[in-house]
């Protein structure tokens, strides 16, 4: 069968997760139904796919790729159009592509990129309430844009990492990294560029990053952490609903 590569943008906010779980609506779920509906499969049957990713409860995606096999040969323009005409409103195929039979949308990237948005307004913006967090304190932004320099690099990020983590190998290495203002808008945006990334890995860097704008924890607390390798020692978990899997990049552009 043909493989073909899609990429999504999602609102995650109505959805438990990327990945199809019992607890509730997934990005994933959603997709494979919709490839069945196209298929004209049997009740019970479906296409399987791959992503290059998982993104947690409410967290939103710019750029995710999915790869699958698909039991018929189609232009990838009709394929892109089909499919949005099944998906939720909150989905949305924007490139579509027939790739090599062995490619595979997890194991062939070589770098992601994610963004984190804060709300930065006095009070909570209510029309940004599902896609920042709101941090309505003053900050030096300067004392962050210190910090964020000491986690690029190849580093184990054991104290930026859930401890619901899978993972043992907790090394992974950042290309770019940089926070600044979007005055325009009145957020603030981190911006982490690296070959992969740990669970929870980029809220929780977000979270102690924000603790030492606000003057909690010294500039240097960044590189201490990196040391120590003790989840304990760092900062908050930023909520969810302020990132978004920017994209997924691969060594041959796909689209």
């Amino acid at each position: 069968m043909p493989r073909y590569a899609i990429k999504l943008q999602y609102d995650g906010t109505n959805y438990v997760g990327y990945q199809v779980q019992p607890n509730g609506p997934t990005i994933q779920a959603a997709l494979e139904k919709a490839l069945a509906t196209m298929a004209k499969l049997k009740k019970g049957e479906h296409i399987p796919t791959a992503s290059s990713g998982r993104t947690d409860s409410g967290v939103h995606a710019l750029g995710q790729v999915v790869h699958f096999d698909y039991p018929a040969m189609i232009q990838p323009e009709a394929l892109k159009r089909a499919l949005n005409s099944l998906l939720d409103e909150s989905i949305n195929v924007v490139a579509a592509s027939q790739v090599a039979d062995d490619f595979h949308a997890r194991y062939h990237s070589v770098a992601k990129e994610y963004i984190y948005r804060v709300d930065i307004g006095q009070f909570p913006d209510p029309f940004k309430r599902q896609y920042t967090t709101h941090h309505g304190y003053r900050y030096d932004l300067n004392r962050m844009q210190l910090a964020i320099q000491a986690v690029i690099g190849t580093h184990d990020f054991t104290s930026f990492c859930s401890t619901k983590t899978d993972k043992e190998d907790k090394v992974r290495t950042i290309y770019e990294a940089q926070v600044f203002e979007d005055t325009a808008n009145r957020e603030l945006v981190f911006r982490f560029y690296g070959n992969g990334f740990l669970y929870n890995m980029i809220r929780i860097l977000v979270g102690t990053l924000l603790q030492i704008g606000d003057g909690l924890k010294p500039v240097d607390e960044l590189a201490r952490l990196i040391k120590v390798k003790n989840r304990n020692q760092a900062g908050p978990t930023a909520p969810p609903q302020g990132l978004y899997m920017k994209r997924v990049v691969y060594k041959t552009e796909i689209f």
